[in-house]
């Protein structure tokens, strides 16, 4: 593994949770639902959009490890198509941010060789954050390492929404037929068509919730919540939560080898 050391140097306790790993079991995609920002800032008596500043610092750290640990898709839920119903000033600050993002980092994306790709309805943001985002597209396209989706305007339910509309546009002008339609069809229509669908979903700030986020691709995606708040999320929280993952027997709805029976309603 590339930089292992300065991932997780010798003697820490984050190198042990990886020198005791079998490395080919690491997760290939990860998406992370982050969560926290707003309680983050509020337990230390700081306005709401410190939180917010402080958690882009944890979407670089994120992304730098999940590049050092050589996953090969990283989606990160930055904003929902709900969170337009958030009062203005958040939703300004939001997309203030996301304008910060794109112009500071950049360098460090394209030095990681990690390749961006914005999904969600980014036709509703404003020109200027569209015209970033691809330029940062553009100037990333020939990373080889980390594919960085970074979910903008995005929902599930919608993104589903827009699949069967278009499967319905399709069939009225005599393009497909009902047969047509199968799993690999669906995938094909979705935002994240072309990436593997995650293997493991870990939401921070301790919520139990999936809130409209990669629906279809989830279905046999392994599940980690951590208390910990998105701001105070660092490498070692993804290492521990690959880590788990690691550790897990995936049976997509089948067996375990050797076992006798479905996992559905098995303790």
């Amino acid at each position: 593994m590339k930089e292992l050391d300065r991932l997780a140097p010798p003697g820490t306790p984050e190198r042990a949770t990886l020198d005791g790993l079998d490395l080919t079991r690491l997760p290939r995609h990860v998406a992370i639902i982050m969560d926290g920002n707003g309680r983050w800032a509020r337990q230390r008596g700081l306005p709401r959009v410190e939180g917010h500043r402080a958690g882009i610092r944890a979407v670089r750290e994120a992304a730098e490890t999940a590049a050092r640990l050589e996953l090969e898709v990283l989606t990160l839920y930055a904003f929902s198509t709900e969170n337009w119903k958030r009062p203005g000033w958040e939703v300004r600050t939001l997309m203030g941010l996301l304008r910060e993002y794109l112009q500071r980092e950049l360098d460090v994306l394209v030095s990681n060789g990690i390749c961006l790709r914005p999904i969600g309805r980014l036709e509703a943001l404003e020109p200027d954050i569209q015209q970033g985002l691809a330029k940062a597209v553009e100037a990333t396209h020939k990373g080889t390492g980390l594919t960085l989706q970074i979910a903008l305007n995005y929902s599930g339910r919608t993104e589903l929404m827009d699949a069967f509309r278009s499967a319905a546009r399709q069939a009225a002008g005599g393009e497909l037929v009902a047969d047509q339609i199968d799993e690999d069809w669906i995938s094909g229509q979705l935002a994240t068509a072309g990436v593997p669908d995650p293997d493991l979903l870990i939401r921070t700030s301790g919520e139990l919730r999936i809130s409209n986020f990669l629906l279809w691709q989830i279905a046999y995606t392994e599940l980690h919540f951590t208390p910990v708040l998105w701001p105070d999320f660092r490498a070692s929280d993804l290492i521990r939560a690959v880590a788990d993952y690691a550790h897990r027997e995936r049976r997509f709805g089948g067996v375990l080898s050797g076992g006798h029976g479905p996992d559905v309603g098995e303790d």
